[in-house]
Protein backbone atom coordinates (compact mmCIF):
# COMPACT_ATOMS: atom_id res chain seq x y z
CA UNK A 1 0.00 0.00 0.00
CA UNK A 2 2.74 2.59 0.78
CA UNK A 3 4.29 1.86 -2.62
CA UNK A 4 1.00 2.51 -4.42
CA UNK A 5 0.49 5.76 -2.50
CA UNK A 6 4.01 6.88 -3.37
CA UNK A 7 3.45 6.05 -7.03
CA UNK A 8 0.22 8.02 -7.18
CA UNK A 9 1.70 10.98 -5.31
CA UNK A 10 4.73 11.07 -7.59
CA UNK A 11 2.55 11.02 -10.70
CA UNK A 12 0.40 13.85 -9.36
CA UNK A 13 3.43 15.93 -8.37
CA UNK A 14 5.01 15.43 -11.79
CA UNK A 15 1.79 16.45 -13.52
CA UNK A 16 1.47 19.60 -11.43
CA UNK A 17 5.08 20.53 -12.14
CA UNK A 18 4.74 20.14 -15.90
CA UNK A 19 1.48 22.09 -15.99
CA UNK A 20 2.63 24.91 -13.71
CA UNK A 21 6.01 25.36 -15.45
CA UNK A 22 5.59 24.16 -19.06
CA UNK A 23 8.37 26.41 -20.41
CA UNK A 24 10.66 26.54 -17.41
CA UNK A 25 13.39 24.30 -18.84
CA UNK A 26 14.10 20.61 -19.03
CA UNK A 27 16.37 19.88 -16.05
CA UNK A 28 15.01 18.27 -12.91
CA UNK A 29 15.77 20.29 -9.78
CA UNK A 30 13.38 18.90 -7.18
CA UNK A 31 14.56 16.81 -4.27
CA UNK A 32 13.85 13.07 -4.42
CA UNK A 33 13.04 12.77 -0.73
CA UNK A 34 9.65 11.13 -0.22
CA UNK A 35 9.06 10.42 -3.90
CA UNK A 36 9.62 7.42 -6.12
CA UNK A 37 12.61 7.87 -8.44
CA UNK A 38 11.97 6.36 -11.90
CA UNK A 39 14.78 3.89 -12.61
CA UNK A 40 14.79 2.39 -16.10
CA UNK A 41 16.36 -0.81 -17.35
CA UNK A 42 18.77 0.10 -20.15
CA UNK A 43 19.42 -1.83 -23.34
CA UNK A 44 21.74 -1.80 -26.38
CA UNK A 45 19.85 1.19 -27.77
CA UNK A 46 21.17 3.26 -24.85
CA UNK A 47 24.90 2.63 -25.47
CA UNK A 48 25.59 6.14 -26.72
CA UNK A 49 23.69 7.73 -23.81
CA UNK A 50 25.72 5.57 -21.41
CA UNK A 51 28.94 6.60 -23.13
CA UNK A 52 28.05 10.29 -22.98
CA UNK A 53 27.20 9.97 -19.28
CA UNK A 54 30.52 8.34 -18.43
CA UNK A 55 32.55 10.65 -20.66
CA UNK A 56 31.02 13.65 -18.88
CA UNK A 57 32.50 12.46 -15.57
CA UNK A 58 35.53 14.38 -14.33
CA UNK A 59 38.93 12.69 -14.08
CA UNK A 60 38.42 12.21 -10.33
CA UNK A 61 34.93 10.76 -10.84
CA UNK A 62 36.23 8.33 -13.46
CA UNK A 63 38.91 7.27 -11.00
CA UNK A 64 36.28 6.63 -8.32
CA UNK A 65 34.02 4.71 -10.71
CA UNK A 66 36.60 2.50 -12.41
CA UNK A 67 39.48 2.52 -9.94
CA UNK A 68 41.79 4.11 -12.49
CA UNK A 69 41.96 7.24 -14.64
CA UNK A 70 39.85 5.90 -17.49
CA UNK A 71 40.53 7.54 -20.84
CA UNK A 72 37.91 8.17 -23.51
CA UNK A 73 39.03 5.08 -25.43
CA UNK A 74 38.83 2.92 -22.31
CA UNK A 75 35.34 4.18 -21.53
CA UNK A 76 34.21 3.58 -25.10
CA UNK A 77 35.64 0.06 -24.90
CA UNK A 78 33.83 -0.57 -21.61
CA UNK A 79 30.52 0.60 -23.07
CA UNK A 80 30.97 -1.47 -26.24
CA UNK A 81 31.50 -4.64 -24.18
CA UNK A 82 28.45 -4.23 -21.94
CA UNK A 83 26.46 -7.45 -22.12
CA UNK A 84 22.79 -6.54 -21.76
CA UNK A 85 21.75 -10.18 -22.09
CA UNK A 86 23.86 -11.27 -19.12
CA UNK A 87 24.03 -8.23 -16.83
CA UNK A 88 21.57 -5.52 -15.80
CA UNK A 89 22.15 -1.83 -16.46
CA UNK A 90 19.89 0.72 -14.77
CA UNK A 91 19.62 4.45 -15.32
CA UNK A 92 17.92 7.65 -14.22
CA UNK A 93 17.04 10.23 -16.88
CA UNK A 94 16.29 13.92 -16.49
CA UNK A 95 13.62 15.73 -18.50
CA UNK A 96 16.01 16.29 -21.39
CA UNK A 97 16.41 12.49 -21.49
CA UNK A 98 20.04 12.84 -20.49
CA UNK A 99 21.33 9.96 -18.41
CA UNK A 100 22.30 11.54 -15.08
CA UNK A 101 22.95 8.36 -13.08
CA UNK A 102 23.53 4.73 -13.93
CA UNK A 103 24.36 1.44 -12.26
CA UNK A 104 25.86 -1.80 -13.54
CA UNK A 105 24.79 -5.04 -11.89
CA UNK A 106 27.27 -7.64 -13.14
CA UNK A 107 26.46 -11.29 -12.47
CA UNK A 108 29.29 -13.67 -11.63
CA UNK A 109 30.32 -16.06 -14.42
CA UNK A 110 32.16 -18.38 -12.04
CA UNK A 111 30.12 -21.50 -11.26
CA UNK A 112 31.42 -21.49 -7.70
CA UNK A 113 30.10 -17.94 -7.13
CA UNK A 114 27.12 -17.93 -9.50
CA UNK A 115 24.83 -16.65 -6.74
CA UNK A 116 26.87 -13.43 -6.53
CA UNK A 117 26.73 -10.10 -8.36
CA UNK A 118 28.81 -6.93 -8.33
CA UNK A 119 27.39 -3.40 -8.18
CA UNK A 120 28.92 -0.26 -9.69
CA UNK A 121 27.40 3.21 -9.92
CA UNK A 122 28.08 6.71 -11.24
CA UNK A 123 26.14 9.95 -10.76
CA UNK A 124 26.55 13.17 -12.70
CA UNK A 125 28.02 15.93 -10.53
CA UNK A 126 25.06 18.28 -11.04
CA UNK A 127 22.64 15.55 -9.94
CA UNK A 128 24.27 14.63 -6.65
CA UNK A 129 22.73 15.20 -3.24
CA UNK A 130 19.41 13.69 -4.32
CA UNK A 131 20.05 10.13 -3.19
CA UNK A 132 20.32 8.70 -6.70
CA UNK A 133 23.24 6.44 -5.80
CA UNK A 134 21.34 4.95 -2.85
CA UNK A 135 18.16 4.52 -4.92
CA UNK A 136 20.10 2.71 -7.65
CA UNK A 137 21.71 0.48 -5.06
CA UNK A 138 18.34 -0.42 -3.54
CA UNK A 139 16.87 -1.08 -6.98
CA UNK A 140 19.80 -3.24 -8.03
CA UNK A 141 19.68 -5.19 -4.76
CA UNK A 142 15.97 -5.86 -5.22
CA UNK A 143 16.50 -6.99 -8.80
CA UNK A 144 19.43 -9.22 -7.81
CA UNK A 145 17.37 -10.70 -5.00
CA UNK A 146 14.56 -11.56 -7.39
CA UNK A 147 17.10 -13.11 -9.78
CA UNK A 148 18.31 -15.50 -7.09
CA UNK A 149 21.48 -13.65 -6.11
CA UNK A 150 22.49 -14.33 -2.51
CA UNK A 151 25.44 -11.95 -2.10
CA UNK A 152 25.80 -8.46 -3.57
CA UNK A 153 29.43 -7.41 -3.82
CA UNK A 154 30.88 -3.90 -4.03
CA UNK A 155 34.51 -3.16 -4.83
CA UNK A 156 35.46 0.48 -4.27
CA UNK A 157 38.42 2.67 -3.50
CA UNK A 158 38.70 3.33 0.23
CA UNK A 159 38.43 7.06 -0.47
CA UNK A 160 35.05 6.56 -2.14
CA UNK A 161 33.19 7.59 1.01
CA UNK A 162 29.69 7.95 -0.57
CA UNK A 163 29.73 4.39 -1.94
CA UNK A 164 31.03 2.91 1.31
CA UNK A 165 28.43 4.89 3.26
CA UNK A 166 25.64 3.48 1.09
CA UNK A 167 26.92 -0.05 1.62
CA UNK A 168 27.16 0.37 5.40
CA UNK A 169 23.71 1.95 5.60
CA UNK A 170 22.15 -1.11 3.98
CA UNK A 171 23.87 -3.53 6.31
CA UNK A 172 26.80 -4.65 4.16
CA UNK A 173 29.91 -6.07 5.75
CA UNK A 174 32.75 -3.72 4.84
CA UNK A 175 36.38 -4.84 4.74
CA UNK A 176 39.17 -2.37 4.02
CA UNK A 177 42.51 -3.41 2.57
CA UNK A 178 44.70 -0.34 2.13
CA UNK A 179 43.52 1.77 -0.79
CA UNK A 180 40.67 -0.61 -1.63
CA UNK A 181 37.49 -1.59 0.17
CA UNK A 182 35.17 -4.51 -0.38
CA UNK A 183 31.60 -4.73 0.88
CA UNK A 184 29.33 -7.76 0.98
CA UNK A 185 25.57 -7.63 1.39
CA UNK A 186 23.71 -10.89 1.94
CA UNK A 187 20.31 -10.75 0.25
CA UNK A 188 17.17 -12.50 1.52
CA UNK A 189 15.28 -14.85 -0.80
CA UNK A 190 12.78 -13.29 -3.18
CA UNK A 191 9.15 -13.19 -2.16
CA UNK A 192 5.85 -11.96 -3.58
CA UNK A 193 6.38 -8.45 -2.19
CA UNK A 194 9.85 -8.00 -3.71
CA UNK A 195 8.67 -9.28 -7.10
CA UNK A 196 5.60 -7.04 -7.13
CA UNK A 197 7.64 -4.03 -6.03
CA UNK A 198 10.08 -4.54 -8.89
CA UNK A 199 7.25 -4.97 -11.40
CA UNK A 200 5.48 -1.77 -10.31
CA UNK A 201 8.76 0.16 -10.21
CA UNK A 202 9.65 -0.91 -13.74
CA UNK A 203 6.22 -0.03 -15.10
CA UNK A 204 6.36 3.36 -13.40
CA UNK A 205 9.84 4.05 -14.81
CA UNK A 206 8.85 3.12 -18.36
CA UNK A 207 5.72 5.29 -18.17
CA UNK A 208 7.75 8.17 -16.78
CA UNK A 209 10.32 7.81 -19.59
CA UNK A 210 7.58 7.80 -22.24
CA UNK A 211 6.05 10.98 -20.80
CA UNK A 212 9.43 12.72 -20.68
CA UNK A 213 10.06 11.68 -24.28
CA UNK A 214 6.73 13.12 -25.40
CA UNK A 215 7.24 16.35 -23.44
CA UNK A 216 10.74 16.80 -24.89
CA UNK A 217 9.44 16.22 -28.42
CA UNK A 218 6.76 18.85 -27.86
CA UNK A 219 9.25 21.32 -26.36
CA UNK A 220 11.68 20.81 -29.27
CA UNK A 221 8.89 21.37 -31.78
CA UNK A 222 7.74 24.48 -29.91
CA UNK A 223 11.28 25.87 -29.84
CA UNK A 224 11.59 25.29 -33.58
CA UNK A 225 8.32 27.14 -34.24
CA UNK A 226 9.44 30.03 -32.04
CA UNK A 227 12.75 30.18 -33.90
CA UNK A 228 10.95 30.33 -37.24
CA UNK A 229 8.63 33.08 -35.98
CA UNK A 230 11.58 35.07 -34.72
CA UNK A 231 13.25 34.71 -38.10
CA UNK A 232 10.12 36.00 -39.82
CA UNK A 233 9.98 39.00 -37.45
CA UNK A 234 13.63 39.79 -38.09
CA UNK A 235 13.06 39.53 -41.84
CA UNK A 236 10.10 41.92 -41.67
CA UNK A 237 12.10 44.37 -39.56
CA UNK A 238 14.96 44.37 -42.05
CA UNK A 239 12.57 44.85 -44.97
CA UNK A 240 10.99 47.86 -43.26
CA UNK A 241 14.35 49.61 -42.89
Amino acid sequence: MPLVKTLLQTSLDAGRQWLSRPLAGLVDTASTHGVMVPICSLGPQHRERIAQHLLALSADDRYMRFGYMATEDQIRRYVSTLDFERDEIFGIFNRALRLVAMAHLAYSQDQQTEACAEFGVSVQKTSRGRGYGARLFEHAAMHARNAGVQVLFIHALSENAPMIRIARKHGARVERDGSETEAYLRLPPANWDSQLTELVSEQFAQTNYTIKKQVKRFMDALAEVQEIRQGVRDGRHQSAE
